[in-house]
């Protein structure tokens, strides 16, 4: 049997699943006529076999991460991405083979009648990218994810969640799901085990829950490209006890004014911003760090305090509480942020520096290095304050040149990063 799976892996895709150094190397290697030995088993499972005596397994189904390699490189090596790379041009040649005309045939007699198109060919009116991973059913799941994660999935389905599905089309064929936790992508059309969530440690949960959620975009919303979703639990929530107490405090402050607060006010926050982060509601949380930020920045007459900003801040906590007890449109998870990680580890991740924003206050200087995650389509923010010892300040120059993680601020504000352990906060920093 032929593996489409395998055909499909596009370089951009391999790299996805692995790195793209290893890529352009086992390519090398490819092109150098470096290629393993290949055997197919009934069941659709691919071996190779390398001079040296490394032998890989890539079993039929579950993605290249299901597949073993006798070398001492952890998940995805090089020897399995030669494979790919090895059984794709293998497939290819044959298929050249047997389109080529037959010398023996007569005119108009290129083609055996009766003969189908081989494997994997698309006609050319085909449009691969029209599928939605809300076809894949829960059996499909179970033999990709494990039945643990499988189970897993389902409590979370009955407290609910909120997505936002992102359906392909000719210009990224990609389909994607935006959860709670991270973004989770369908690499490969129909084949759900080159899925691939950006963050750490789910152990495919969030597959689960991004493919509920295309089949309830599918049945609600059929035929809009973005479409905004909730899935399980109930649709209204019109009790929440801590974002009462944060819309409460927040009147207060208004019509006392921010010159006549009393210092009972600390515990005020104090105790909202606690019982916010214990209900998971991270939006209504970061909006009330703000305002604390911003009466801090009052009492101690610094140049962060703005009263526009704190006016927005003061009006945003009653219109997300008035968001929720209305059930407007927006699902109340992303209006409160509710099951919301404050902290999310990722995978490994390539960012792109977009620049850097400089501040200075309250005497410091504030960096914000802003960083573009193309495979989740959103943008980061790396933020770093340093002191300011004496009069002038450090010039954007030699701010440049500070070290963070290994480099500095200039390297990450205008070049790629690589990185495997960086987290992800709620805010997106």
């Amino acid at each position: 049997m032929t593996r489409d799976d395998l055909i499909a892996l596009t370089p951009d895709v391999l790299a996805a699943l692995s790195n793209r150094g290893l890529v352009k190397r086992a390519t090398k290697e490819v092109d150098a006529g470096e290629r393993p030995a290949l055997t197919e088993d009934a069941d659709g499972a691919v071996r190779a076999a390398y001079p040296d005596g490394v032998t890989v397994t890539l079993p039929g189904g579950g993605g290249l991460a299901a597949g073993t390699c006798s070398c001492p490189a952890p998940g995805v090596c090089r020897h399995l991405l030669a494979v790919v790379l090895t059984y794709q041009r293998t497939h290819a040649d044959a298929r050249a083979r047997e389109a080529a005309p037959d010398r023996n045939a007569g005119p108009g007699h290129d083609a055996v009648p009766g003969r189908e198109a081989p494997p994997g060919r698309a006609d050319a009116g085909d449009e691969p990218w029209r599928w939605s991973p809300g076809d894949v059913t829960d059996e499909e799941l179970a033999a990709a994810i494990g039945a643990p994660a499988l189970t897993a999935a389902r409590r979370r389905l009955r407290r609910g969640y909120a997505a936002v599905v992102h359906r392909p089309d000719a210009a990224d064929p990609v389909p994607r799901v935006e959860l709670p936790t991270g973004t989770v992508r369908f690499l490969v059309p129909r084949r759900i085990g080159y899925a691939r969530g950006d963050a750490a440690g789910d152990g495919g949960e969030a597959i689960a829950l991004a493919v509920w959620a295309c089949r309830a975009a599918d049945r609600e919303q059929p035929d809009r490209p973005e479409a905004q979703v909730r899935v399980g639990g109930t649709a209204t929530v019109t009790e929440h006890p801590a974002l009462d107490a944060a819309v409460g405090l927040a009147a207060d402050v208004l019509l006392t004014g921010v010159a006549h607060l009393g210092s009972g006010v600390d515990a005020r926050l104090a105790a909202v911003r606690r019982d916010l982060d214990a209900a998971g509601l991270r939006w209504p949380l970061l909006a009330v760090e703000d305002v604390a930020g911003q009466l801090e920045a009052y009492a101690a007459r610094g140049a962060r305090y703005r009263p526009e900003t704190l006016a927005d801040l003061l009006a945003e906590l009653p219109a997300r509480r008035r968001a929720v007890v209305n059930a407007g449109a927006t699902p109340a998870e992303r209006v409160l942020g509710a099951h919301e990680p404050a902290e999310t580890p990722l995978r490994r991740v390539r960012l792109t520096g977009l620049g850097a924003r400089v501040r200075e206050s309250g005497g410091e200087v504030g960096v914000d290095v802003v960083l573009a995650h193309p495979a989740a389509v959103s943008v980061l923010v790396l933020r770093r304050a340093y002191p300011v010892t004496d009069d002038d300040p450090p010039t954007g120059h030699e701010l440049a040149g500070r070290r963070v993680t290994g480099t500095t601020l200039g390297a990450l504000a205008t070049g790629n990063v690589v990185s495997e352990s960086a987290v992800r906060s709620a805010a997106h920093r």
